[in-house]
């Protein structure tokens, strides 16, 4: 399981912002106290969004992961099933 951040992406869009606004990278960084990494990782991930639209995606990816462990649940229940009935008795 991933590790929860300390910012919230509202957070993070509004210091992606203030590096659209002139502030170094450099300065973000130490002040918000993240390494250069995380930064980056933020902006690839956040950069050019909204706060709507960042908290709409991790609502998508939330739901996203939600669909896929049923997927996974359904797909280990088929399989012993198949394997139980399978069996000649």
């Amino acid at each position: 399981m991933a590790r929860k951040s300390k910012f919230t992406e509202a957070q993070i869009v509004g210091f992606l912002k203030e590096v659209e606004a002139g502030l170094s990278a450099a300065d973000l960084t130490r002040r918000v106290g993240v390494s250069p990494n995380t930064y980056f990782r933020w902006k690839a991930k956040y950069g050019g969004m909204e706060v709507s639209e960042a908290q709409e995606k991790k609502r998508l990816e939330d739901e996203n992961r939600r669909l896929k462990q049923i997927v996974a649940d359904q797909s280990l229940d088929i399989l012993a099933l198949k394997s139980a009935l399978g069996k000649k008795w």
